[in-house]
C-alpha cells in the first residue's frame, strides 16, 4: 500500500515555542494532569464522515477538496482507500479512536441486502487495520437523515415501511459496532422533528421514536453490547424544530419513556450554541443529571445561525468545557469526536492535519487550564461560600427536608425583611479566570 500523506510527517509534541506547523504545541499525550495522562482525559476520535468524506460542497458550490484518495469514488475500492487514508491519518496524529455512520463506510446500494454485504466486507478490512494498529472504535451510528426516504424522519416517520427500513439500518449498525468493539451507539435525530404542526402528531411521533430506541437497546444487549447509548441534542437544522432540542429536553424525553438506564447524552458544542446555550451549559445540565456520555468537539460561528462544524480554537470555551467534564469525573465510555470539517477554501491534505492539530491543542490547553482552576479552588470555594446560608439554621432545615411552608412563612414574618444576598462577584471571577488563562 502506498503512503497517501507522504509529504506529512508524524505529528509529535514540540511545545508552545515550536514553529513547526506539524507539531503539537500543548497536546502532550503522556503528560499527567490530575492523575491521568492527557490521552486518557482526551480520547480523541476521527469522524469518518467529515474527514474522509466531506469535500467542501455547500448549498452554493461543489467540491473543492479531493477525497478520492486516488480511486474512483462510489466504489468499494474507494471505500477501502478511505480506510487506508483514515488509519494512516490517525497514526500520524496519534489518534486512537474513530466514529462512523453506516453509509460513510460504503456506497449505499439500491437493495439493503447488498448494502449490508458491502458493510460486512469493509468492516472486515477495518478490523484488520484495528488489530494491526491498536486503533479503536469510539461509537457507531446509522445515517437516517440523508436519504430521501427519511424526509419525514426515521423513528418519527409517517410511513411504517420507512420505519422498518430505519430499524434495519439500526440493527446492522449495532452489529457493526459490536463487531468492531465500540462502547457507544449514537442516535442523532437529524430529521426527527417537524416543519409545521399543521400536519404533525407530536405525541405519536415521539412515542414511535422511543419504541425504536427500546428495540435497539433490547437487540444490542442480546448480542453482547454493554456500552452506552447516546442521544445527541440539536435544536434545528435540517428540520425546523427537532425533538432533541437541547440537553434538558433530551433528558426529559429519556426519562419520560423509560430509557434512562441505557441512555446518556453526546453533547456537541455547535449544537448547544444553536439552542441558545453555551457548550458549558449543556455539559453541566447533562452532568448534574448523570447523563454526560460523550462529546462532539467543534465550535460554531456566533454570527451565523447554522451548524458550521468548525475545528475548536476558542480556548476559553474548551477550558470551561473541560472544567465541567473534570468536575463530573470524566467520560466513562465516551471521548472527544472531532465532528468538525475544514473550511471550504482549506482544501488540501495539509489542511486536514492543521484542523486536527488546532482542535487537539485547543482541548489540551483547555484541559491544562481547567485543572488549574480546580486546583486553585478560587471558583469552587466562592460558589461554596455563596450558598453557605444553607449549611446551618433554617437553610439546613430546607436542604434536609425538615421544614414546611408554614414554618418558613413564620420565619419570614419574624425577620421582617431579608438583607440583600451576597454579591455574585461576576467581574472578579472573570478577572480570576483571565489570570489563570494567561499566567
Amino acid at each position: 500500500m502506498n503512503e497517501i500523506f507522504s509529504n506529512i510527517p508524524k505529528v509529535t509534541y514540540k511545545g508552545p515555542e515550536s514553529s513547526d506547523p506539524f507539531s503539537f504545541k500543548y497536546y502532550d499525550a503522556d503528560k499527567v494532569i490530575m492523575g491521568k495522562p492527557m490521552k486518557e482525559h482526551l480520547k480523541f476520535a476521527m469522524a469518518w464522515w467529515h474527514n474522509l468524506c466531506a469535500a467542501g460542497t455547500d448549498m452554493f458550490g461543489t467540491n473543492t477538496a479531493d477525497k478520492s484518495f486516488g480511486v474512483v469514488p462510489g466504489t468499494m475500492e474507494h471505500a477501502k482507500a478511505k480506510v487506508d487514508a483514515g488509519f494512516e491519518f490517525m497514526q500520524k496524529l496519534g489518534i486512537e479512536y474513530f466514529c462512523f455512520h453506516d453509509v460513510d463506510l460504503v456506497p449505499e446500494a439500491d437493495d439493503i441486502n447488498e448494502t449490508n454485504r458491502r458493510l460486512d466486507e469493509i468492516t472486515d478490512y477495518i478490523k484488520e487495520k484495528m488489530d494491526a494498529t491498536g486503533i479503536k472504535l469510539l461509537w457507531g451510528t446509522a445515517n437516517m437523515f440523508n436519504n430521501p426516504r427519511f424526509m419525514n424522519g426515521a423513528g418519527s416517520t409517517n410511513s411504517a415501511d420507512v420505519y422498518c427500513f430505519a430499524a434495519a439500518q439500526v440493527k446492522k449498525a449495532l452489529d457493526l459496532t459490536v463487531k468492531l468493539g465500540g462502547k457507544g451507539y449514537v442516535f442523532w435525530g437529524g430529521r426527527e422533528g417537524y416543519e409545521t404542526l399543521l400536519n404533525t402528531d407530536v405525541k405519536f411521533e415521539q412515542e414511535n421514536i422511543a419504541k425504536l430506541m427500546h428495540m435497539a437497546v433490547d437487540y444490542a444487549r442480546s448480542i453482547g453490547f454493554d456500552g452506552d447509548f447516546y442521544i445527541e441534542p440539536k435544536p434545528k437544522e435540517p428540520m425546523k424544530h427537532q425533538y432533541d432540542f437541547d440537553a434538558a429536553t433530551a433528558i426529559g424525553f429519556i426519562r419520560q419513556y423509560g430509557l434512562d438506564k441505557d441512555f446518556k447524552l453526546n453533547i456537541e458544542a455547535n449544537h448547544a450554541t444553536l439552542a441558545g446555550h453555551t457548550f458549558q451549559h449543556d455539559l453541566r445540565i447533562a452532568a448534574i443529571n448523570g447523563m454526560l456520555g460523550s462529546v462532539d468537539a467543534n465550535q460554531g460561528d456566533y454570527l451565523l445561525g447554522w451548524d458550521t462544524d468548525q475545528f475548536p480554537s476558542n480556548v476559553y470555551e474548551t477550558t470551561l468545557a473541560m472544567y465541567e467534564i473534570l468536575k463530573a469525573g470524566g467520560l466513562k465510555y465516551g471521548g472527544f469526536n472531532f465532528d468538525a470539517k475544514n473550511r471550504r477554501p482549506s482544501y488540501t491534505f495539509e489542511d486536514m492535519f492543521y484542523g486536527f492539530i488546532l482542535g487537539m491543542d485547543t482541548f489540551a490547553l483547555g484541559l491544562i487550564k481547567a485543572a488549574e482552576i480546580i486546583e486553585k479552588g478560587t471558583i469552587d470555594n466562592f460558589i461554596k461560600e455563596r450558598y453557605s446560608s444553607f449549611d446551618s439554621g433554617i437553610g439546613k432545615k430546607i436542604r434536609d427536608g425538615e421544614t414546611d411552608l408554614a414554618e418558613l412563612a413564620d420565619y419570614a414574618a419574624k425577620m421582617g425583611r431579608p438583607e440583600l444576598p451576597g454579591s455574585g462577584r461576576q467581574e472578579y471571577l472573570e478577572s480570576e479566570l483571565n489570570r489563570i488563562m494567561f499566567h
